[in-house]
């Protein structure tokens, strides 16, 4: 077991799962400039380290992420046209990074889960809300737009439902995330945790190297046309994995009736 503690972000790692946990409880983890420097950091130690096979996104107290830090609002308000471009291009490639991440990752959510916070969610692969959880992207109350997080968004909800709660900041519970497909099930809130266990253990059980390539498989085809070239590329995708080690191991454990190797890893 591993363990970075970086206030306000937390990681912990234990038998191939890595969970980050924000950390601002008293400020209902809201962003702020230190935050999502640490989250980047994070996530690239993550993509780094080849033990770690799922990521758990989560947070402490009684919110996942209540948006930006009013704190951080304020100093952006002085910033200069450079520094405001700059910090807003921080935010938006900590997003990217875990968009992009290659292992797969699981957001667990409760509570108040605003701006930024519904960006996070959205750019996990695996979302979970608690039966407690009020999303909200409350961008245009004060005169901004949810920018940075709306490819993630609109990928998740569709432009159609983005029309709606871009443009009118009304809040919304767990059941609307599930129905607007930013969520993949909501649970009672004393279930959360283990519903992300359950969820984790399903992942573990699949093999490494096609866990990483079902996922870049579909944000690669993702929007594509389907003509001759898409057939040739999904082609040569199954072949090129068909004579890996893995999915030998794969195919010979299941016909053995046994467990593959990467079970008892």
């Amino acid at each position: 077991m591993s363990e970075i503690s970086a206030d306000p972000v937390s990681l912990r790692s234990e038998d191939g799962v890595a969970r980050i946990t924000l950390a601002r409880a008293e400020r209902h983890n809201a962003f702020d400039d230190v935050m999502i420097a640490r989250l980047g950091e994070i996530l690239e130690h993550v993509a780094a380290a080849s033990d770690i096979r799922v990521v758990v996104l989560d947070a402490a107290g009684k919110s996942f992420c209540a948006g930006a830090d009013l704190d951080w609002m304020r100093r952006c308000a002085g910033y200069s046209p450079a520094e405001n471009a700059a910090d807003a291009r921080r935010l938006g490639r900590m997003m990217a990074d875990l968009d992009r991440l290659e292992k797969p990752t699981v957001a667990l959510v409760q509570g108040a889960v605003y701006g930024g916070g519904v960006g996070l969610v959205a750019a996990c692969d695996i979302a979970v809300a608690a039966e407690s959880a009020r999303f909200c992207l409350s961008e245009v109350r004060l005169g901004l737009i949810p920018s940075v997080i709306s490819p993630y968004v609109v990928g998740a909800i569709g432009a159609r439902a983005a029309r709606r709660y871009f443009l009118t900041a009304e809040p919304f519970d767990a059941a609307e995330a599930h129905r607007l497909g930013l969520v993949h099930e909501v649970v009672p809130d004393d279930g959360l945790q283990a519903a992300g266990e359950r969820i984790t253990l399903a992942l573990l059980d699949n093999g490494p190297r096609a866990v990483v390539a079902a996922k870049r498989l579909i944000a690669d085809v993702a929007g594509t046309r389907r003509d001759d070239a898409l057939i040739e590329e999904t082609a040569r995708r199954i072949a090129e994995l068909r004579a890996t080690d893995e999915a030998g191991e794969g195919m010979k454990a299941f016909l053995e009736r046994r467990a593959p190797s990467w079970r008892n890893s």
